[in-house]
């Protein structure tokens, strides 16, 4: 009887773990394939100096990767990315909490935060490099203002949905004021600030490579423009090729966390 119920959930695993590879892993990578076998059907029909095919795209980004050539531009890239992202986290979360907890400073500074919010991240690279010059801070101030306002946004939403019954038990119990605010109001924003997170993090991998097409000289945008200029469309779309897959990853990374923090929460609840 034993070894009966023991093989039976076995085979219940089994089938899970099959269904779970079916629709993670196999589902997904579908449309991968259908998007290759178009793109290598399109390109018989051009030159491949306009269009070049999957297997020569492969090629250069082999290539580039056994040059040497590619690992130091996505380094600096992801650096200056990061770099960005972080400060803006740090500067952002706080004053979300602060607007989206006192309702009357948040509806003082909603206007101006729309108007800054709807001005494109672009715009500000001439304004930055006049500031910053040539280097690395122009790029990191445009994913500082990229990252920014979706952090800020989130937050105070975040802050405005927590549910009233939480803050009046926590009244109940003592937490009034800066207790409040630090044992109960961040943590519970904080589930739904991870995906401004997450959002916001996109944006900026979007964003800094139009920054580094403007007056830098490393990074994945600088090597597609590089590439461009000397005719080498092989290596421009090797270069979008690998933004693609590092910008999956990174959201990938970021997903993880958003479902980690999603479970904390729901723990929480649930006691």
């Amino acid at each position: 009887m034993k070894l009966l119920k023991k093989n039976l959930n076995q085979q219940i695993q089994n089938r899970k773990f099959g269904s779970w590879v079916f629709e993670k892993i196999i589902l997904p990578i579908i449309p991968f394939i259908g998007l290759v076998i178009i793109w290598d059907v399109l390109a018989q029909n051009f030159q491949p100096d306009l269009l070049p095919s999957p297997k020569i795209v492969g090629k250069a980004i082999l290539e580039l990767a056994i040059t040497g050539a590619l690992l130091p531009h996505i380094l600096t890239s992801l650096f200056r990315v990061f770099s960005g992202f972080l400060f803006a986290a740090i500067c952002a979360v706080p004053i979300g909490l602060i607007l989206g907890w006192y309702k009357k400073a948040g509806n003082t500074f909603s206007p101006l935060i729309e108007v800054f919010r709807t001005i494109s991240p672009i715009s500000w690279i001439p304004l930055a490099i006049l500031w910053f010059g040539i280097g690395d801070f122009p790029a990191i101030f445009i994913i500082f203002i990229s990252s920014f306002f979706p952090i800020l946004i989130a937050t105070i939403h975040a802050c405005r949905q927590i549910d009233p019954v939480l803050l009046r038990v926590a009244n109940n119990f003592g937490a009034h004021g800066t207790k409040l605010f630090t044992h109960v109001i961040a943590p519970a924003s904080f589930p739904y600030i991870i995906i401004g997170l997450r959002i916001s993090l996109g944006i900026s991998w979007v964003v800094i490579v139009a920054a580094e097409m403007v007056g830098l000289r490393s990074g994945l945008g600088y090597l597609i423009m590089d590439a461009r200029n000397f005719l080498r469309t092989d290596f421009v779309m090797a270069g979008m090729v690998v933004i693609g897959l590092i910008g999956f990853m990174i959201d990938r990374i970021m997903l993880y966390f958003e479902r980690r923090f999603e479970k904390h929460k729901t723990r929480l609840e649930d006691r």
